[in-house]
Formats: structure tokens, C-alpha cells, sequence
């Protein structure tokens, strides 16, 4: 951890893994303006920069830019005294319909009248804080605005898309139907999220806001699902059955968080990567990721295909086929992955690249965002492309084998809040051998084993979050963030697994042991 001084407040600067950093200041206004100057003077090499309500999480791609490098970059930021120039931005203006199922009941905890809240609310000037939750959902705040509103006791299962609501100093707005525990004051019909535009999200950290009152309300905002291309078209494979879930995914998006949305992609990113090479692709070309097997599925023309990942019974065409092997796969031929004896996620590579829509510059399933491809169902048509890198090889690129998963050993970087545990805490961490539990899917996985004990009690403010976080709810037993994970989360990360360790820990199954090593400090 780095503490800078200055007059106003101390900037610390804390450990978030091995590609990140969380730039903690002491006040929502103090973000915004860190966050202008970061992005003011913003070298290649930062990924993200997503603002939370007391920190900025800072994400680098080591390849172009080191951690340290970034360290001594957020502190000249930070310790210049020239003020960061502010952008042209321009004010957003969302039409609202006032009627909210809570107005009045909100405006009476708040001590006004309905039509008073309603005057407030549109007559501030908003600007949006951060973003998180979901795609889209902007947490906006006010100087105008000068009421504190406690959120609902039992939140919503379904908050309809277009709901404007508010909570705690927040308003915010639903970019799609989700669970909510805000107050619900109104609707708009913006189109507050747009996954094939070229800015999907209209609300954007630093964008002015007003809220201007209509009469009527015309229809709310869609899903911002990508839709599925019409089965009459000639496609490449069609699906029989995806078993447990199969998902269409490449290496996911990079540079999005900011606008509330995972990098999503391959669990397994090693995997794929060695699937598409075997049958010529680049490393980066769209596959599909099935988990825990079961997956059938017939070939619409001829095509190549290779298998890689977790481990179980493989027939094509009736007959048994190697994995790590490129196959042809002839058009009327069924490919069967059976259910997997080791690791969680297998990887089905075809010559070409799978060939579906591109959101926010990947091709990937993301079932927490709601975006790119719907996960596979019986009958779902998948097209093949045509963008080869170069010609299959003749032997596999590296030796291969069945994925180790009765326990795996990962390595764990320091996390931003190790410091709001007691010193037992970090000792079971390290010492004690964990197990995954059921509750593991692409989002993250809740781990079995004994209570990490905090010593700092209280909430923490909503900050960045990173896949292989190590987020500790109040039951004491982490959840591993995984590639479908939140951008932003409220409990605090005692640790954070490395990169290179994301890809053992999508190979984990329910049951697998984890045991937890100290990350050795980049050279």
C-alpha cells in the first residue's frame, strides 16, 4: 500500500492482484476528480478505469504496461497540481413519467409531498458517478440533491426496464428488467442501453444528467440481449442438446468495465486458445465452452473440429475420437462430449472461428450482463466463418492430458482490503485447504472451509472489482470472482488469485480442493 499526502486528503494506492490497482480517496467528489485526471494523462497500457463511490480501480495489461509502472503513474497524477481539463460534455436529457410505485411512500419518509420530490429530482443537475450492477446502470449523483433514501427492507425480484429510482445520495436508472432493491419514482423510454452502437451505454462515468417530467410514457427500453439469427439460415452446426450449459465464448472484452460489463469469455482461456490452434484459427477465435459435458450436436456441411479442456468420451460419427486431435467432421455427423470424469469445461474448435454477432468488440456470452449470444439450446444454429490463421498442424502444439481437479494449488496476489480481517484470517487462508461448493457457476464460486473473521465491521462502499477476487461476505467463506463476475462489489477482498490462475480455477469442479499459495512478486 502507497499513502499520498495532501492537503485536502491521503490517496492510498492498494494492491488489487497482479494486473490491478485501487486508488482509494476520501470522497465521492474526490473520485471524480481523480478519475478526470487518470483519464486526463491516461498511458497505453491501462485497460480500465472504473470509478467506485470511494475508490478507481486501475487495471493495466502487463504486457504493455507493469503495475509499478502504473504505481508511479497514479501518483504523479495524483501529487500534480495542474487541474485535470474538464472535457466538453454535453447534458443528457431523459424524459420521465413520475409514476413510480413508491413515490409516495418515499416522499413521505423524506418529509415532502409527492410533487415536491418530483421538482427536486428534475430540477438537479446529475452527473454519473460510476457505473456497475448491470450494462448501463449509472449511479448518478447531485449537489442539488440533498436527501439520504434508505432502500427497500426486501428487494424487488423484477425491476421492468426504464425504471428511474432512487437510493441512499444515488438516483439511477434500469437499463434492463432485473432484481432491485431501489425506490421506484418513475419510467423513462431512453435507450439507455445499445450493445450494437457504437456507444452502447448512453449514461457514461462523467455524463450530466436531468430528468425532464412528461405525461405519458411510450414503450421502455428492450432487452439488450443480442437477438438470435432466424433458424432458416444456412448455418455451420446445429445444436441436439447443450447439456448442463454450453455458451458461445473467445477471450472476451477488454476495456468495458467502466461501462458496467465483464470481460466475460473462455473460463479456460489456455484451453481454447490450444483448441483453435489445432484446427488453424487464431487463439482469439470464437468457440464453445461447454460445461460439465453432454453436449450434442450435428454438422450442417463439412468442417474441421478439435476438442480440448475437460476430460470425458468423445464420439463423432459414432466413433470414439482422441481429444487435442483435429477432426474432420463430416456434414450429417454427430459430435457427442459425454459427461466430463475430469475438469468443468470442455472446448469444441471449428476450422473458421464460430461466427456470431460482436458486442462491444468480442463474441462472447456474458450471463450476467445479459449480452452477446444467447447460451445454447436444442436447436440452436451456429454459423462457421471463414477467418483461418494458417494451416492445421500436424501434431498437437504441446503435450496434453486430463485436467488435475481432485485439488488444485493457486496462487493468490495481495487484495485492497486484507487489512479488514483479523491476522487468523489470513493465516486459514493460506493454511487450510478449501473446497468448491456447488454454488459455482461463470459468475464466480462460493468455497467451503472455515470463517475468515473480520476485525473492521460496517459496509463497504461499492468498489472495482477484478476477476479471481476473493470477495468475503458476512458468513466469512469467500466467493472467487470468475469472468462473468460484477465490475463493482460491496464486500471486501481479502485476496486476489493471478491471472495465469484463472484458468486452473475454471477447470474446478464441486468438490475440488483449492489450497492457496503466496504469489511470487513480478520481477
Amino acid at each position: 500500500m502507497v499513502t499520498l499526502g495532501r492537503e485536502e486528503s491521503a490517496v492510498r494506492i492498494l494492491p488489487m492482484g497482479d494486473r490491478a490497482l485501487l486508488v482509494e480517496v476520501a470522497s465521492l467528489d474526490e473520485v471524480l476528480e481523480l478519475r478526470d485526471r487518470l483519464e486526463a494523462s491516461r498511458p497505453e497500457g491501462v485497460v480500465d478505469l472504473v470509478p467506485g463511490a470511494r475508490t478507481v480501480l486501475v487495471r493495466v495489461d502487463p504486457a504493455v504496461l507493469s503495475v509499478g509502472a502504473a504505481q508511479a503513474w497514479v501518483a504523479g497524477a495524483e501529487t500534480d497540481a495542474a487541474p485535470a481539463v474538464a472535457a466538453s460534455v454535453s447534458l443528457i436529457q431523459l424524459d420521465v413519467v413520475y409514476d413510480g410505485e413508491d413515490l409516495a411512500e418515499t416522499a413521505h419518509l423524506l418529509g415532502v409531498g409527492a410533487d415536491e420530490l418530483v421538482r427536486r429530482h428534475a430540477a438537479a443537475e446529475w452527473t454519473v458517478a460510476f457505473t456497475g450492477f448491470a450494462p448501463g446502470f449509472a449511479y448518478l449523483v447531485s449537489r442539488d440533491w440533498t436527501f439520504d433514501v434508505p432502500r427497500l427492507a426486501s428487494p424487488r425480484t423484477r425491476v421492468p426496464a426504464g425504471a428511474v429510482g432512487l437510493a441512499g445520495v444515488f438516483s439511477g436508472t434500469y437499463p434492463r428488467e432485473s432484481p432491485g432493491g431501489w425506490r421506484l419514482i418513475g419510467t423513462t423510454s431512453a435507450p439507455l442501453w445499445s450493445p450494437d452502437a457504437a456507444s452502447p451505454a448512453l449514461l457514461r462515468p462523467g455524463s450530466h444528467v436531468r430528468f425532464r417530467p412528461v405525461e405519458r410514457a411510450s414503450a421502455v427500453a428492450a432487452s439488450s440481449a443480442v437477438p438470435r439469427a432466424a433458424d432458416a439460415e444456412i448455418r455451420g452446426i446445429r445444436v441436439i442438446e447443450p447439456g448442463l450449459l454450453a455458451t458461445i465464448q473467445d477471450r472476451g472484452r477488454e476495456g468495458a468495465a467502466s461501462l458496467g460489463v465483464s470481460r466475460s469469455g473462455a473460463l479456460d482461456r489456455t484451453a481454447l486458445g490450444v483448441a483453435n490452434r489445432l484446427v488453424g484459427n487464431r487463439d482469439d477465435a470464437a468457440g464453445i465452452e461447454v460445461t460439465m459435458g453432454g453436449f450434442r450436436a450435428v454438422a450442417e456441411r463439412d468442417v474441421w473440429v478439435a476438442v480440448t479442456g475437460a476430460w470425458g468420451p468423445i464420439r463423432l460419427g459414432g466413433h470414439e475420437a482422441d481429444p487435442y486431435t483435429a477432426h474432420v467432421w463430416r456434414a450429417g455427423e454427430e459430435l457427442h462430449l459425454d459427461w466430463f470424469a475430469h475438469g468443468a469445461r470442455g472446448y469444441v474448435a471449428v476450422r473458421g472461428g464460430v461466427d456470431a454477432p460482436v458486442v462491444l468488440g468480442a463474441r462472447a456470452t456474458d450471463r450476467l450482463a445479459g449480452i452477446g449470444p444467447a447460451p445454447l439450446v436444442a436447436g440452436s444454429a451456429i454459423a462457421v466463418g471463414d477467418d483461418v490463421a494458417g494451416p492445421i498442424p500436424v501434431a498437437p502444439p504441446a503435450p496434453w492430458g486430463a485436467p488435475h481437479d481432485d485439488e488444485l494449488e493457486i496462487e493468490l496476489a495481495p487484495g485492497p482490503r486484507a487489512d479488514w480481517f483479523a491476522p487468523s484470517a489470513l493465516s486459514l487462508l493460506f493454511d487450510e485447504t478449501w473446497t468448491v461448493t456447488g454454488a459455482a457457476d461463470r459468475v464466480g464460486m462460493r468455497l467451503d472451509g472455515p470463517e475468515l473473521t473480520r476485525r473492521r465491521d460496517g459496509e463497504l462502499p461499492s468498489e472495482g472489482m477484478v476477476p479471481g477476487a476473493l470477495q468475503v461476505p458476512p458468513s466469512g467463506r469467500p466467493t472467487i470472482l470468475l469472468a462473468d463476475g460484477p465490475v463493482t462489489g460491496g464486500y471486501p477482498v481479502i485476496a486476489v488469485a493471478t491471472d495465469a490462475a484463472l484458468d486452473l480455477l475454471g477447470q474446478a469442479r464441486p468438490g475440488t480442493r483449492l489450497r492457496f499459495r503466496h504469489a511470487r512478486p513480478p520481477a
